[in-house]
């Protein structure tokens, strides 16, 4: 199955943190499943890092490469597609990375793995029961 982790599922799972949930980590370390992190992420990571609202153990240009294949996480590029899905969404999440991912998950049809309940809110069945403790 391929999924889509969003931002802070990310974070907890290459950080170890007890924040993710134990099927969230079991799905992510399925070797069966193909996991993508979307582009989106990394530009919110560095956009957080930049503002001082996020500390990494390492520096970003290490970190994040290290991690994605170390993990064997796909990278997600942004494509038109994905932005063309984007301007017709509806609101009930207001996150523009969030939004994106969202978009993206529509897109690929790709179910996406995140403790927001705001994500259930959109009528596709891509994001059943947020995961998360």
């Amino acid at each position: 199955m391929r999924l889509l982790l969003d931002t802070s599922v990310f974070l907890w799972f290459i950080g170890g943190s007890d924040k993710i949930s134990s099927k969230a980590i079991s799905l992510i370390s399925d070797l069966n499943n193909q996991i993508v992190l979307s582009s989106a992420s990394l530009w919110e990571i560095a956009i957080k890092i930049s503002l001082g609202k996020l500390d990494l153990l390492e520096p970003f240009s290490q970190l994040i490469p290290q991690q994605l294949k170390a993990n064997e996480f796909d990278l997600l590029s942004i494509e038109i597609e994905h932005l063309s899905n984007l301007v017709n969404l509806p609101f009930p999440h207001r996150d523009p990375f969030d939004r994106l991912i969202i978009a993206q998950a529509i897109t690929e049809d790709i179910p996406v793995i995140s403790p927001d309940q705001m994500f259930s809110k959109y009528p596709e069945n891509l994001f059943g029961e947020p995961i998360s403790n």
